[in-house]
């Protein structure tokens, strides 16, 4: 582990917290722009879900560019992208413009995402990619949070648009050091032929004490994947582990984002002010940090399907007592942050798995995937919940309701694990 590989993830953190940010952004100034613009709370869902529709129309086109054109160029576009049009939603005046906008912003966040998990895995150590990968991804939540934060003091002092404003200016900036800092990968280099010379100074970068020949020739050690990588994901070999992978993510992103999207809004109904109805939020993006970090060290050490399992199970609990402790302000944040502890850090937790199950030519197409097929239940998470509040569901109901994908992600997870056993068996 050198100064390359932590500048990688330094970087690659930045971007997920930038990410995290501005995923969660509209769900800051949705309590804000239902006063403002007098619309019901409930008609925020086809927002929430527009914004999530474009990270998956993201996560589809630009897993499999980066495959092809590598992880580089792709991130620096999607920064580029996502940064422009966060900037341009402080512009929005009506709700028709703000669901394009927050379409058009999803594309780029989403078509980042894949990336920077595929290259902080790929310039990981293997004995420390699980962590290496989660501590980078907790930028995510981590973000979100410090972004909740901000605007529990922003939005009062200088209006919803200076979300918008921060938001997309700070991308923009930090475009400047990703253009001269973020290396591309030397797997992604050797698989497109590039100039050996080259590889072999990214190479010495990685590991100054130990320099290949000057005269070396760079391959990769995998069996290459034929064909469409997205329809690879599917032929025989890959099916079940992509099928199984797809069910765990939209399972967790059905609870994440239902639970990121309409907490701050029931919080706010039930009669708490905006900045602490923020604040539980918060809470549950901290817990997503921590856990991401600590549930990642702990699938370096033991057995990662088990510690991810009993996390989901945690989440499920704590998901359902959450209507019943509404009133209850201390012990419902305790269960939000717990919860996002287990859910949104095993999320995290299991992008190091996603990874190691696929090669390195298909390995941002087999992330993207899950995370865009895992697109859908955060789509329809969101919408979900705002037609249950629309119908005046009784809380103690919705939250338990929204516990149940915990129990099918768990035993999801555990399938997969008796999947890759029986295939490393076949193979050896």
């Amino acid at each position: 582990m050198g100064s390359l590989q932590l500048l990688v993830v330094i970087l690659c953190g930045m971007i997920a917290m930038l990410d995290g940010f501005d995923v969660q952004s509209i769900a800051f100034v949705a309590p804000v722009l239902t006063e403002e613009w007098d619309i019901a709370a409930g008609s925020f869902g086809p927002i929430f879900g527009a914004g999530l529709f474009g990270l998956m129309v993201g996560q589809l086109i630009f897993g499999p560019l980066s495959d092809r054109y590598g992880r580089r160029p792709i991130i620096l576009f999607c920064a580029l992208w996502f940064g422009s049009m966060t900037l341009a939603t402080a512009f929005a005046s009506n709700w028709n413009v703000l669901l394009a906008l927050r379409f058009f912003t999803g594309i780029g966040l989403g078509g980042a995402m894949p990336n920077i998990i595929a290259l902080t895995s790929e310039f990981s150590p293997a004995r420390y990619r699980s962590t290496l990968v989660t501590i980078m991804f907790a930028g995510f939540p981590l973000g979100a949070a410090v972004g909740g934060l901000i605007s529990s003091q922003m939005i009062p002092a200088f209006g919803w648009q200076s979300v918008f404003y921060l938001g997309g200016i700070v991308p923009l900036l930090l475009l400047i050091p990703l253009v001269f800092l973020l290396p591309e990968s030397a797997q992604q280099l050797a698989r497109s032929g590039a100039d050996p010379s080259r590889i072999r100074k990214l190479l010495v970068r990685v590991n100054p004490g130990s320099p290949p020949a000057r005269d070396s020739q760079f391959t990769i050690a995998e069996k290459p994947v034929e064909g469409f990588s997205l329809i690879a994901l599917l032929r025989k070999g890959l099916a079940a582990r992509t099928l199984l992978l797809w069910l765990i993510y939209f399972m967790s992103l059905l609870m994440v984002y239902f639970l990121m999207s309409w907490l701050p809004s029931i919080l706010r109904e039930s009669g708490m002010p905006l900045d602490q109805a923020i604040i539980g939020a918060v809470a549950l993006h901290i817990g997503g940090a921590i856990g991401g970090v600590l549930l990642g060290w702990l699938c370096d050490r033991y057995n990662p399907f088990i510690v991810l399992s009993c996390g989901f199970l945690i989440a499920g609990g704590c998901i359902a007592l959450v209507g019943p402790t509404i009133g209850i302000p201390v012990f419902l944040m305790a269960l939000v942050f717990t919860a996002g502890f287990a859910i949104v850090g095993g999320l995290t937790a299991t992008l190091p798995i996603a990874t190691g199950i696929y090669s390195s030519s298909v390995r941002a197409s087999g992330v993207g995937a899950a995370l865009a097929i895992g697109r859908i239940g955060s789509i329809v998470g969101p919408v979900a919940g705002g037609y249950l509040i629309s119908t005046q569901w009784p809380l103690s109901a919705m939250f338990g309701v929204a516990a149940l994908p915990a129990i099918v992600a768990c035993l999801a997870i555990l399938a997969l694990m008796l999947v890759i056993a029986r295939s490393r068996t076949t193979d050896a």
